[in-house]
């Protein structure tokens, strides 16, 4: 479905609907707020952060996790970068869980576990993955496999046990669930809607998802996001300043 774009101070500036593994990008600049919403609930959607004028700064898994004692990813949290900047705050999010670690499929997993699914075939209903729709998106802006980073994987849940082992939840996400991410920093989104690595649904099933960019506030010296942890207030000072000396 073709993108739709509103002026309207009180609607959407954008909204997409993203089918059959459907791939997007784009720069989202600060002062603005991407929501996602799962339309059916099970929804998955692979997503990588890059500084949109500097693109070698981009979304940092360790920093994000450790910098807020984390494993997952939820309100009032924040997205970090390499250099210790704010892309990003969960500034609504009706889930409360979404995974950080597990990456993201590739073509090898994909065809062991639902078996080969062609475009010449099967037109839009092909088996995708999600790493392959990364560095398609990726190449619209210069970028490449070099440029592949872990990414988040928003909707979904996983656990881990005492063991360590990582078990996938099924079913987390409900029709309806959505989350809000305010940008703090213009930022090239990069994002997918193919299934979890562990999802164990045997069926290929990647669920639709409503993407919309709303015009954001910007956040207030007690904004939850901001004072969730003393790391994300360095980061939003950090953050700050770079941007102050870019638009001086």
């Amino acid at each position: 479905m073709d993108p739709i774009i509103n002026l309207s101070p009180a609607a959407p500036l954008l909204s997409q609907l993203l089918t059959h593994a459907g791939m997007w990008s784009g720069v989202i600049s600060r002062g603005k707020t991407l929501r996602l919403t799962d339309l059916e609930g099970g929804a998955n959607v692979g997503l990588l952060l890059y500084n949109a004028d500097v693109t070698t700064e981009r979304y940092n898994l360790p920093d994000t996790l450790k910098g807020q004692h984390i494993f997952y990813l939820r309100h009032p949290y924040c997205l970090h970068s390499d250099m210790g900047r704010v892309f990003a705050s969960l500034t609504a999010d009706t889930v409360g869980w979404h995974d950080t670690v597990c990456g993201c499929s590739d073509a090898k997993l994909v065809e062991a576990r639902y078996g080969v699914k062609n475009y010449q075939d099967a037109r839009n209903d092909w088996h995708r993955n999600a790493r392959d729709c990364f560095l398609i998106e990726l190449a619209k802006w210069g970028l490449g496999p070099r440029d592949l980073v872990p990414n988040l994987n928003l909707f979904s849940k996983v656990v881990a046990d005492e063991a360590g082992a990582l078990t996938f939840v099924p079913a987390h996400s409900k029709p309806g669930d959505h989350v809000d991410l305010r940008f703090e920093l213009d930022t090239l989104v990069v994002l997918n809607t193919c299934q979890h690595p562990l999802d164990p649904d045997p069926r290929y099933h990647p669920r639709p998802v409503r993407l919309e960019v709303f015009r954001s506030a910007p956040p207030a010296g007690d904004d939850a996001c901001r004072v969730s942890r003393p790391e994300n207030e360095r980061a939003f000072r950090n953050t700050e300043t770079y941007v102050a000396l870019r638009t001086a």
